[in-house]
């Protein structure tokens, strides 16, 4: 109830809550269209992914490929998604935190 006791305008907050979400769809497909980048070991791995979670691009500097030691390059490609996810995510909070508290609480599965 609205203070004074009026009735709230269901076509007002109708129309509010279409805008929200027409404004969370074009932030959602802005995340997909962006890429992040995520580095391990000096820079030797770097994985690209959309603001959507999606792996892109994966490149891997000669140098880091050691046929006696697979285990480390492992390691290295595993920390470099890593870190592209977690820049991801930060890029979801930053574009989707917002819009997300304003439908009235966070995301499953995005982790706000």
């Amino acid at each position: 109830m609205i203070p004074g006791g009026g009735q709230p305008n269901m076509q007002q907050l109708l129309q509010q809550a279409q805008k929200m979400q027409q404004d969370l769809a074009r932030a959602q497909e802005e995340l997909a269209a962006t890429e992040v980048e995520g580095q391990a070991g000096g820079g030797l791995v770097t994985a690209t992914v959309t603001g959507s979670g999606e792996l892109r691009a994966l490149v891997i500097d000669p140098k880091a490929v050691d046929p006696e030691d697979t285990e480390t390059l492992a390691d290295l490609v595993v920390a470099a998604v890593k870190a592209a996810n977690d820049n991801a995510q930060q890029l979801q909070q930053q574009k989707l935190g917002p819009l997300t508290q304003a439908l009235g609480g966070g995301m499953p599965g995005l982790g706000f």
